[in-house]
């Protein structure tokens, strides 16, 4: 009968162990490891909050172009005061600039936008030869469910990788399913879900490398963590249902 006893402690304790090729990532990077890169530039999206600096070979004739400074009285970092002397993109993605006045940014990457601004800049005879730089400072990305530090994370690249945004939130615990991590992205005003599978590299060149700002990632709990949840939620639960089930077989066995 104890032969009967350890036999169902260990099938129980089996059942709730992950195996190694749900653990590891990126099992097949070999086969991608000089695949070219294909990284799209980033969307503006509706309440993006842009840094637009406007220069020129004579800086003085580029002041009026640029948002002159406030009072920032209570703001506590520099990056805030950036946020609160930025550019706030309207829901019809709509940005106001001194002197030049509405931007449409609609279908503009961070790129197509220095490009238009100085366009304008350049046809409408305001500056000769001017620089323009426009930078995302709210972009962030939320990681929730199985990793280290869920939350939300602000970053100011243009894009940052899946990976990195894990990075931030501390890496997935040994009980996240890193082979269906969900990505949540809003973009022209549609939602779209896509699962994503971190054992394998074979979608590092797809769009969902990288991530976009306002993007989120869940990553859910495994077969082994379900299955030790509720009722079975530690060793010393395990060991008092076994003791049942083997009590339950004696008596009926009598």
């Amino acid at each position: 009968m104890n032969r009967l006893f350890y036999l169902i402690l260990i099938t129980i304790l089996f059942s709730s162990c992950a195996s190694r090729k749900d653990i590891i990532y990126f099992q097949d990077a070999a086969n991608f490891s000089s695949v070219t890169t294909n990284l799209k530039p980033v969307s503006i999206e509706p309440n993006d909050i842009l840094s637009i600096r406007i220069g020129a070979l004579v800086p003085e004739t580029a002041l009026a172009y640029n948002i002159q400074s406030t009072n920032t009285a209570g703001v506590s970092s520099t990056l805030d005061i950036l946020k609160v002397q930025g550019y706030l993109v309207s829901p019809d993605k709509i940005i106001v600039l001194p002197i030049l006045g509405e931007i449409n940014t609609a279908n503009l990457s961070v790129k197509d936008l220095e490009t238009k601004i100085k366009t304008e800049l350049e046809k409408g005879g305001h500056l000769v030869n001017p620089s323009v730089s426009v930078r995302i400072l709210n972009a962030k990305v939320t990681v929730l469910g199985e990793v280290k530090t869920p939350g939300t994370y602000s970053f100011l690249e243009q894009s940052i990788s899946i990976p990195q945004a894990l990075g931030y939130a501390g890496d997935l615990t040994i009980n996240g399913k890193r082979n269906d991590i969900l990505l949540i992205r809003e973009s022209e005003g549609k939602r779209t879900i896509t699962h994503v599978d971190l054992t394998t590299a074979n979608w590092m060149n797809n769009d969902q490398y990288q991530v976009r700002q306002n993007d989120i990632l869940v990553v859910n709990p495994n077969d082994a963590k379900v299955k030790t949840a509720g009722y079975i939620g530690n060793a010393s639960t395990i060991l008092t249902i076994a003791s049942l089930i083997l009590s339950s077989i004696i008596l009926i066995t009598r």
